[in-house]
């Protein structure tokens, strides 16, 4: 089975980059002062952060908004060189090998802009026929506005895109938006597997374990 593959369009981190030790650790040095405790892991993930702007403010007093923002993104930037783990490995050369079929990869990710400047120099990941950020749209995924704009951009109908995802906020936006969707498991933890396959089933997606998966789905 292939999908249609006008516009292949991904999520990026936990999809093409490692960054969750890197969020976590920026998250809660974001919020400390603020909240005087600093929040674990369980703890952030408790309240489903899907964009860092829009999750640090949902949790701070407005008069502290724009500190704990400054202090995210230098912390961002600041712990890149210890926590940030990189490019999956195989997602460079799926990535080439799509632009060397003439079908280049979109991006559509919950990062602010301004955390993808401070990535993409360290990532490598090459260009992107469209970039949606969540500064682009009014609502998070699942939301499917972001996957709609960068077809808009692209010029692509819904019914012939794909999205590529590690959440299922991913997958369900997909849906919404009419498209085709791939729930890739190779940022999942052991006990993520398989509660995430079997979700993103019902959700109509197809489930790969390695980034070369995609590109047999996505054959001509």
């Amino acid at each position: 089975m292939t999908f249609p593959r006008s516009a292949i369009l991904f999520d990026l981190d936990g999809t093409l980059i490692a960054t969750r030790r890197l969020y976590m650790e920026a998250l809660a040095d974001a919020l400390e002062p603020a909240l005087g405790v600093r929040w674990s892991e369980a703890d952030i993930l408790r309240h489903r952060p899907r964009a860092e702007r829009r999750f640090l403010l949902e949790q701070v007093e407005a008069h502290h908004a724009d500190a704990v923002l400054e202090r995210f993104y230098a912390s961002y930037e600041r712990r890149h060189e210890d926590d940030f783990q990189g490019v999956y490995p195989g997602i460079p050369e799926m990535l080439d090998e799509l632009r060397a079929r003439g079908r280049p990869p979109g991006l559509v990710t919950g990062k602010s802009r301004r955390a993808w400047e401070i990535t993409v120099p360290r990532a490598g990941l090459g260009d992107f026929a469209v970039t949606v950020f969540d500064d682009d749209v009014p609502a998070p995924k699942p939301d499917p506005a972001g996957l709609l704009l960068a077809l808009r951009r692209l010029d692509a109908r819904p019914v012939e895109a794909l999205y590529v995802g590690d959440s299922l906020a991913d997958l369900e936006a997909a849906r919404r938006a009419g498209m085709a969707a791939v729930g890739v498991l190779w940022s999942k933890k052991p006990h993520e597997v398989e509660p995430f396959s079997e979700a993103g089933r019902e959700l109509g997606a197809r489930i790969i374990h390695r980034p070369q998966e995609l590109l047999a789905l996505t054959e001509a």
